[in-house]
Parts: structure tokens; C-alpha cells; sequence
């Protein structure tokens, strides 16, 4: 062996050797309740900002938390080493746990648990989505510490607290440390694998729109028996609202949608009916068999290259134990836009908002909340970096490593292209059954302890 494959196989062996200990550090960090869209755990998210800092300065890199308006960001560095500089991003916030009734276990009382199929996981909020991809990285650094006394590359750390909760506060951090923060290349750890042998690198991420929209009528609750037909019901407003935003073939009315939307190239639709997507196991998955949206599409597609358009929540009226008579003053709806390339997030919000108020009566009124946007992303497919992560993934699991898209939105991606100038690679570990924001949240063991061999192994193919 030469001296680098020698010290590859001796990191990747120090991966093995000390799996129970990186365990335990995930755990202990899955622990901490960093639900970053709830205000009374500000505090646990700084904790959990706090924690990773520690961690990672007894990793060896030079950290620090650093304030925002909101909750505090994560930098750490390490340039120490010759050869490229990568930028590895993740999230440390988590989504809210309800309904806390339908969880088998205390969401953050993290179990190491065997799935009737024999699978080991761990379950818990965040196990998935992030902190276990991000831990994935941190623990190969740790280990090419251990093993070599240093890192093979410059390797930078941008660890941020509001992802799940809109990320205002990232692009303004970026722009202003664009110095601090700027490298060769970024790495995200936010993405799934093709299948449970198949690892992948995601080189398109659809765009985001958030709106919340509220209908008032009536300057108060009314009875609906004395007031009942000849009072606007906000609800059913609403409800007409929601129902006009597609057509019976699943195609999006509003104005101008489709305007920026490119054809899938044959070239790539055929790559991607080649990877032997089953439609019917995916929705099955989800308790369902009738593919929604446009009808003229293959779900891969709807999910992969098509915008989309989802209610993502309602409220009007009393929705409480038992029945209230009642014609409500106000309804809500919360309703996201998944973008893709091309597609402009302030014209698919003007748009959004235009269709809405053309549908509200003269008599009632209309008020929008912005919930963040950001634009689709394309990852060029022919980049160097790109070719020798691919390689390195392939030689870590059992099949080669392949290029898919994604339906997910992951908006530092397009700030980092933005803002920096600079490509990401969107590497991650997850699969599609980890139920992610939803009750019993698992990551795979197999996934946590091969992620971390895998960006042992991509570390090290970069600095070849």
C-alpha cells in the first residue's frame, strides 16, 4: 500500500473501532430540544450551539457561536492542511414534535432500536434531520485527527439554527462573513441516498415560496343560527381559495406559473427512468396508490424537475373538544410553492397573492405573511470535485454512487452560489422512511456509521 491508502484504511478501521463513542455524541446532542421555530426554546438552541462548539474545539478546530438576530450560528475552521478548502454545512434546529402522542418514546430521549426487519436505528427528533448527517461529518474529521494528527484538507464548519424555521438570518450572516466563510467548494449533509445501497449526490434542489394568508369577514365570531347564509363564512372563502389554486388535470392556475419552467431534457429523463423507480412502492409507502398532480407526469418527475403547489395547514372557526355554533371572524391557511430552476420566488409570490385577492369579496379583506423564498438550485454535473466524490462514495457502498435531483428545497445552497460564488455538493445519507418532521423520526445505524466512513473517504479523495 502507499502511505495514503495505508492511512485511509487506518482512519476508516478508527471509524469502526470507536462507533459505540460516536454514537453516544450524537445522542447526547439529539438530547437537547432546539425546536427553533417555538420561542421558549431559544434557549435549548443555544445549547445546542453552545454544545457543538465545545465539540468541536476538542475536535481541534478553532469554533465559535456566533449572534444573529434570531438564534446563534455555528463557524469553525480548520486551514491548517495544503490542498483544497471545503465548506461543510448543516442545521442544528429541528422541527416541533407534535403530535407528541403518536410518538413511541420520548422524542429527545434518543432509543437505539431493531426494526422487524431487522434494521438497526435511532430513533428520535433531529436523528435524521440534521444532526445525525451533520455528526456524520464531524466524526470523520475526528477521526483523521485521531488516526494522522490532522485534517487531509482545509475543512470549514457553518452550522446555522433556523433552518426549519425559515432562515432569515443566514444570508445576511454569509454576506457579511463572505471572507470567513469563503471556499472551494460547499458540502451539505441534508439529502437521502437513491436506495439503502445506493448512495447519491443531489445535483438539483427545488426553490421555496412560504406564504400564510388569513381571510377576515365579520369583525367578531357570529352565531351561526342568527346570522347563518347571511353572513360571509371566511372559512368557506378560504375553502374556495384553496380549492381554485389547481385544475382537475393537477396543474397550478396561478398566472404565469409555468412561464419559466423548462422540458426535462431527454438526455436526463431517460437517466432517470433508468434508475428503477417504483412508483407504486413509493406511494405505498405513504399509505397511498393514486399519484396526485399533473397528470401527465411520472412521479419522479413531479418530484425531481415539476413546481408544485401544497396546503401545508388550515385554521378558522372552533376546532376544540366537542361543537360550537359558530361562524368564525378569521381563516388561515399556511401554503408553500416548491420552485424549480428558472423560476423567480417574488413573481411566484406576486402571482400567489393576485390569484388570492381577485377571489376575495368586496366586503371582506385579505392579509399575507411572507415565509421565506429562495430560488431553485442546479449543480453543474462535470465538476472535478463532483467526480472524485462520486468515486469515493462508490467505494464505500455496495453500488455506485449515482447523480439524482431532489424535491426538497435547501435555500443555503442557492445563497452560497449567490453570495460566495461557490458550488455545492449535496451529499447525504438519509432515506425516504426516516419520517422526517413527523412522529418516531429514525436515522439508520448503517446510515450513520457508512456516512461517516463515506466523508472519510471523500476527505481523502480530495486531497488526492
Amino acid at each position: 500500500m502507499t502511505k495514503p491508502a495505508e492511512e485511509l484504511a487506518s482512519v476508516l478501521d478508527h471509524v469502526d473501532s470507536r462507533l459505540d463513542e460516536s454514537l453516544a455524541r450524537l445522542q447526547e446532542l439529539l438530547r437537547i430540544r432546539s425546536i427553533s421555530t417555538d420561542p421558549i426554546y431559544a434557549g435549548e438552541c443555544k445549547a445546542a450551539a453552545e454544545w457543538l462548539v465545545g465539540d468541536l474545539e476538542a475536535d481541534g478546530f478553532e469554533a465559535t457561536t456566533r449572534p444573529t438576530p434570531g438564534h446563534p450560528i455555528v463557524v469553525a475552521h480548520d486551514r491548517s492542511a495544503e490542498g483544497p478548502h471545503v465548506l461543510f454545512y448543516g442545521h442544528y434546529d429541528v422541527q416541533p414534535v407534535d403530535p407528541l402522542e403518536l410518538w413511541h418514546t420520548d422524542p429527545f430521549e434518543p432509543q437505539v432500536t431493531t426494526l422487524p426487519d431487522g434494521t438497526k436505528v435511532i430513533v428520535g427528533r433531529g436523528a435524521s434531520d440534521d444532526k445525525g448527517q451533520l455528526m456524520t461529518f464531524i466524526e470523520a474529521c475526528r477521526a483523521w485527527r485521531a488516526v494522522t494528527g490532522s485534517l487531509p484538507i482545509k475543512v470549514s464548519i457553518l452550522l446555522e439554527g433556523e433552518e426549519e424555521s425559515g432562515g432569515r438570518n443566514l444570508p445576511p450572516f454569509i454576506e457579511a462573513n463572505a471572507q470567513d466563510l469563503k471556499a472551494d467548494i460547499a458540502l451539505v449533509c441534508d439529502t437521502d441516498m437513491w436506495d439503502r445501497q445506493t448512495p447519491s449526490i443531489t445535483t438539483m434542489l427545488r426553490g421555496l415560496v412560504g406564504e400564510e394568508i388569513t381571510i377576515t369577514c365579520a369583525d367578531k365570531d357570529l352565531h351561526s343560527g342568527m346570522f347563518g347564509n347571511a353572513a360571509r363564512n371566511p372559512n368557506q372563502v378560504l375553502a374556495e381559495i384553496i380549492a381554485s389554486l389547481r385544475d382537475a388535470d393537477g396543474r397550478v392556475t396561478l398566472e404565469g406559473f409555468y412561464d419559466d419552467v423548462a422540458e426535462l431534457p431527454e438526455t436526463v429523463k431517460a437517466q432517470w427512468q433508468s434508475l428503477g423507480f417504483d412508483e407504486k412502492a413509493f406511494l405505498a409507502g405513504a399509505g397511498l396508490s393514486i399519484p396526485a398532480g399533473e397528470k401527465d407526469r411520472s412521479v419522479l418527475e413531479m418530484l425531481w424537475s415539476r413546481p408544485t403547489c401544497e396546503i401545508n395547514g388550515i385554521t378558522g372557526g372552533y376546532t376544540g373538544e366537542g361543537f360550537k355554533t359558530v361562524i368564525p371572524a378569521r381563516a388561515s391557511a399556511k401554503i408553500s410553492f416548491r420552485l424549480v430552476s428558472g423560476m423567480q420566488p417574488e413573481k411566484i409570490r406576486e402571482a400567489f397573492r393576485a390569484h388570492v385577492r381577485a377571489r376575495v369579496p368586496a366586503d371582506c379583506s385579505v392579509s399575507f405573511n411572507g415565509h421565506g423564498g429562495a430560488p431553485a438550485l442546479t449543480v453543474p454535473a462535470d465538476g472535478p470535485l463532483l467526480n472524485k466524490a462520486l468515486a469515493a462514495l462508490s467505494d464505500e457502498w455496495p453500488k455506485p454512487a449515482v447523480i439524482t435531483g431532489s424535491g426538497g428545497s435547501i435555500p443555503v445552497g442557492g445563497e452560497f452560489k449567490r453570495l460566495l460564488d461557490m458550488d455545492t455538493l449535496f451529499i447525504g445519507f438519509a432515506h425516504n422512511d426516516d419520517r422526517i418532521h413527523s412522529p418516531n423520526e429514525k436515522y439508520d445505524l448503517a446510515s450513520f456509521h457508512k456516512g461517516i466512513r463515506s466523508w472519510v473517504r471523500v476527505l481523502a479523495a480530495f486531497a488526492g
